[in-house]
């Protein structure tokens, strides 16, 4: 009810596809010359702390991971990086053989790699390097465990090393280490993982050629590794074994590395870039190297993604933007001429990115693929063998997609078309059907190409890719933000809201975060929870005073949470039981700082209530806890931030109006608080003080909490749900409540 749809995510295929803010890709050649790329990009800190990558690519081969967990690959095989047991190339997808439920990929030189659900990483393709990390160096043609490492969230690869970041925030790496990309001193290759010393609370990792970079909770960036040509954007063109910082950078929530240069996203929305710079790819006008971030002239950026010497960028209106190298079509502006500055690459819709040595790739908002460049060895995977230089179909690929959310009474769900559903309570048309009558079976609403959706006591918010949002439902103190007070049971348009990236929805009023870091709300403000400086209700967007630098965003009953890129937490709104965070109880119509909180990657907010995500996987709570939602083992509140009882390597939180959930890197869905009607799904009516698993519901990759139920989204791409079933919210065809998991019918 109160959580933004960022809160609600795990890592799942959710965050990286609908909020745009993530891609991987990797490929390889060595030196300066044009053998192969390594490109790997990162996620954005807003919402789901390590959102998947879906597609990447290596030299001259593509990979792609279906919302069901399969992956599928094309182009060159010559050493089994395809994963199909041959090393014959395949101008059109092929199912990896053995790994059955990905989350995530990412492709070197010429080698691939997976993580599953259970935070295990698969390997396969070239090994010479011992890049596979399975204590060998024998080149594999279908999948093998990588040895020794579990809990795993975010995959880099470059040339012939790899990177690996696991659910503590620690850094592990393996392969190639002639330039110390190792972040080892030794210069010797390791064909098993090695933790990266000095690096802690990670949360987003990419590699470079021979580089290695990481992204702090902080906002910062930190690389080693290769730096010819000043990758490591520390104003020094010296070699470093040893994370150091990039310089004259902070409030990042996205990079990307290229073979030999790096590209960075600020939370205002701007792009930086540095390195090597021959053809361009820094996007600064010049062909000059930097050894320090310079700033691409565009704004208003939703992503960022670096090839070998091209760059790819996606703005807030969809488009995608590109700049670099274009000798083999990979700008896919229709030339082979290259530019220095971005370029309208022709393509719009485009929401997650990946570029290569001499192709690029783009996941549509409808879940299929996209791909423009070189295509000597099918990489393209259209069938053919023909270069393009637009983008052309991947033959036969349709990824899927799914997002949920909950209000009061009823559900809403995003379908893998880009198309919505409801159902459950329709008393204030608040499943935008254009009727007031229930529905126990799913309903489509009449919206396309949304790509976040948020549901308050009894109204509904969409997120659009072209940044504006939609809303339905009730509207008596304006939450609608139309300019009326009239309630809506088809979807209107929010006016004066552009480059949203983020929307969020609490009892009777809404949020919506923007590309360059403010947040804006509207509706109910008796409390101040629209943070304005007034309580004064606003039929239409205001500001929220003294927020910049914003990554995330939750809505409560009467009370707001913001996310700063720094890991600080900020709240405004009602705080009669201390659900601000800030040591008080007196509710404030201006955004304060909760108090002892850094490192915050995630947040939610139930009724009364707020939760935290650290990057260390840790849960904090804070506000009213009658019903044990904090979590401590008591039912007394605080106005300060507690540590959840017995939880480690969560990925994701939720928050309903008085029950939290929480999902683990290992799938398993976590529940506490209250329990009245079943929604923690343990088959008992008793409230919890402390976490206790959700019975059956494994492999999770996304979780939602309700009024009083609840709902998961497996690998496999099915909806899940338990708790109060009164107005057919559970979405089973009936009203008969669930005290276990029941799948959802009709999708």
């Amino acid at each position: 009810m109160g959580p933004s749809s960022d809160g609600a995510r795990r890592w799942s295929w959710l965050g990286g596809l609908l909020a745009l803010v993530s891609v991987t890709t990797a490929c390889g050649v060595d030196a300066v010359q044009e053998r192969d790329s390594a490109t790997e990009t990162v996620r954005q800190r807003a919402g789901a702390r390590l959102p998947p990558v879906r597609l990447a690519v290596g030299q001259y081969h593509s990979l792609a991971v279906h919302s069901e967990g399969t992956v599928f690959a094309w182009g060159f095989n010559r050493l089994g990086q395809l994963g199909d047991g041959t090393t014959q190339d395949k101008a059109a997808p092929v199912q990896v053989a053995g790994v059955a439920s990905a989350v995530s990929v990412a492709a070197g030189d010429q080698y691939s790699l997976a993580l599953d659900e259970n935070g295990d990483v698969w390997a396969w393709g070239d090994n010479a390097s011992g890049q596979l990390g399975d204590g060998t160096l024998t080149p594999r043609a279908q999948p093998r465990r990588v040895s020794g490492l579990t809990q795993g969230v975010s995959l880099a690869s470059g040339f012939a090393h790899a990177v690996a970041l696991r659910a503590d925030g620690t850094v592990w790496a393996w392969g190639d280490n002639r330039s110390n990309q190792l972040g080892s001193a030794t210069l010797t290759r390791s064909p098993v993982p090695i933790p990266v010393p000095g690096l802690s609370d990670i949360v987003a990792v990419v590699a470079g050629g021979s580089s290695s970079l990481a992204l702090r909770a902080d906002g910062t960036v930190w690389a080693w590794g290769d730096n010819r040509y000043g990758q490591l954007g520390d104003g020094t063109t010296v070699r470093r074994a040893a994370p150091v910082r990039v310089a004259n950078l902070d409030a990042v929530t996205h990079i990307s590395a290229g073979a030999y240069h790096a590209l960075a996203l600020r939370a205002d929305g701007t792009a930086w870039a540095w390195g090597y710079n021959a053809f361009g790819q820094l996007g600064d006008g010049t062909t000059v190297q930097r050894t320090l971030p310079v700033l691409i002239g565009l704004t208003e950026t939703r992503t960022v993604v670096a090839g070998n010497y091209h760059s790819l960028a996606v703005r807030t209106d969809g488009a995608v933007w590109a700049w670099g190298d274009n000798r083999y079509r990979q700008l896919g502006t229709g030339n082979l001429t290259s530019s220095a500055v971005p370029l309208h690459a022709g393509m719009t819709g485009g929401v997650t990115l990946v570029a290569g040595f001499r192709h690029s790739v783009a996941l549509g908002a409808d879940g299929t693929a996209w791909s423009w460049g070189d295509n000597v060895f099918g990489q393209l995977g259209d069938t053919t063998f023909q270069p393009r230089m637009a983008p052309v179909q991947v033959t036969g690929l349709a990824l899927g997609r799914a997002d949920a959310t909950s209000g009061q009474l009823h559900t809403v769900m995003l379908g893998a078309n880009g198309r919505l559903w409801a159902w459950g309570d329709n008393n204030q048309g608040q499943l935008g059907n254009g009727t007031q009558q229930n529905s126990s079976l799913p309903l489509p609403v009449n919206l396309t190409g949304i790509t976040s959706v948020s549901s308050g006591h009894r109204h509904t918010a969409a997120l659009r890719l072209d940044g504006t949002v939609w809303s339905w439902g009730t509207n008596q103190y304006g939450q609608l933000g139309d300019g009326t007070r009239t309630d809506r049971s088809t979807p209107v348009q929010v006016p004066g809201l552009t480059g949203v990236t983020s929307i969020a929805t609490g009892d009777y009023h809404s949020l919506a975060l923007r590309s360059n870091g403010t947040v804006w709300g509207w509706g109910f403000n008796r409390y101040g929870q629209l943070g304005d400086g007034t309580t004064v209700d606003r039929t239409q967007p205001v500001q929220v005073s003294g927020l910049t630098n914003i990554v995330s965003i939750a809505a409560g009953g009467g009370h707001s949470l913001a996310l700063r890129s720094d890991g600080t937490v900020w709240a405004f709104g009602y705080n009669f039981d201390g659900q601000l965070g800030n040591g008080t109880r007196t509710w404030t119509i201006l955004p304060v700082q909760a108090v002892g909180l850094g490192n915050v990657v995630s947040l939610a907010a139930g009724k009364m209530y707020s939760l935290a995500l650290r990057a260390d996987g840790t849960v904090w709570a804070w506000g009213y806890n009658a019903s044990g939602q904090l979590g401590v083992g008591t039912t007394q509140g605080s106005a300060v931030p507690l540590q959840v009882s017995g939880l480690s390597a969560i990925t994701s939180i939720t928050a309903g109006t008085y029950h939290s959930l929480a999902l683990r890197s290992d799938g398993w869905v976590w529940a506490w608080g209250f329990n009245f009607e079943g929604q923690l799904g343990n088959g008992t009516s008793d409230n919890r003080l402390t976490p206790g698993l959700v019975v059956s519901m494994s492999n999770a990759t996304a979780i939602f909490a309700g009024d009083l139920h609840s709902l998961a989204v497996r690998a496999d791409g099915t909806l899940w749900a338990w708790g109060l079933n009164s107005h057919g919210q559970l979405g089973t065809g009936d009203t008969v409540e669930a005290w276990f998991p029941v799948q959802v019918q009709g999708l």
